[in-house]
């Protein structure tokens, strides 16, 4: 799988060690920045183009993922949300990293650098990469309902009428 990282300065280091258990365990690793530690620098170009290269991949049949980091992850996930067709998840345990892939097919992942241990990141990035998505009729169903929405602003009818 080709997995897109970027982060912020406060989850750099994170970054720089996770490419190489991700490498190790077979993974192409595309890193789309910083190159070095700023602790002012603005992450949303970062996440923005992992975000955009995750799109692109999937697009041309590649099977891809997004790996996005921060302080708290929150900033980050935002970004990548804004990318027409990513479903970015924050994740903060295995349950939300497994219920991330399966009930919400996200592509993906945000962390908080400062919220977690290193051995806890990669438990939850190796969990969420292995966890197919149900493919549940309800989770298509309300995936497809959120691309709608992203697509052209159509929403379900308002059942308070």
């Amino acid at each position: 799988m080709r997995i897109h990282i970027a982060t912020d300065h406060a989850g750099l280091d994170f970054s720089t060690r996770l490419q190489s258990h991700l490498r190790d365990a077979g993974h192409e690793v595309v890193d789309h920045g910083p190159v070095e530690y700023d602790a002012v620098d603005d992450y949303p170009a970062f996440c923005i183009r992992a975000a955009q290269a995750v799109v692109a991949d999937q697009e041309a049949g590649v099977e891809a993922a997004g790996v996005i980091f921060g302080g708290s992850g929150n900033g980050e996930q935002i970004a990548a949300n804004k990318v027409r067709g990513i479903r970015a998840a924050l994740v903060w345990n295995i349950a939300t990293a497994e219920l991330a892939r399966q009930h919400n097919d996200a592509n993906v992942i945000s962390i908080g650098a400062r919220q977690h241990e290193y051995e806890e990141v990669t438990s939850f990035i190796d969990r969420f990469l292995a966890t197919p998505f149900s493919g549940d009729e309800r989770h298509v169903r309300r995936i497809g309902q959120i691309a709608d929405f992203e697509r052209d602003g159509s929403l379900l009818p308002d059942p308070r009428g």
